[in-house]
């Protein structure tokens, strides 16, 4: 009987997950801010293959804590998402210069693959599942 009501539970808390999810760009929010977290992780690194190009200091740092509360703008304020996609855009354009190449390229590219879907997304379309089943019907 706990079982039952332990797989209950758990449905429940996946069906508000997928509805919480279905109304926010979220890929483009996690995108971004997955990109922002590896660039802080790559000015974080002591290595001695890290490239030191551009300003140091707060612009390397600052660029990408932008970017990662952009992407937590972004699912959590998906109203606003077209200004903080674009933010979102030019501050991973941004980190090309002060953060390391932009994270050895793929924070840079994480950021601007989910600035991209954050902007393109429609809050009103429906899911896509349901558009492909009433085209077959």
């Amino acid at each position: 009987m706990s079982s039952d009501l332990h797989t209950d539970d758990s449905r429940s808390l996946k069906d508000g997950f997928r509805q919480w999810r279905a109304h926010r760009p979220f890929w483009g929010g996690l995108l971004l801010t997955l990109g922002g977290a590896e660039i802080l992780f790559t000015e974080k690194a002591s290595l001695k293959v890290v490239i030191h190009i551009g300003m140091q200091g707060l612009a390397g740092y600052l660029l990408p804590v932008v970017m990662l509360l952009c992407g937590l703008l972004i699912l959590f304020n998906p109203t606003q998402r077209l200004f903080y996609s674009l933010l979102g855009i030019l501050v991973s354009l941004g980190t090309w210069v002060t953060s390391n190449l932009g994270g050895f390229f793929v924070g840079l590219l994480l950021g601007a693959v989910g600035s991209c879907l954050a902007f393109g997304w429609l809050p009103d379309q429906e899911p896509r599942r349901r558009r492909l089943r009433r085209g077959h019907a």
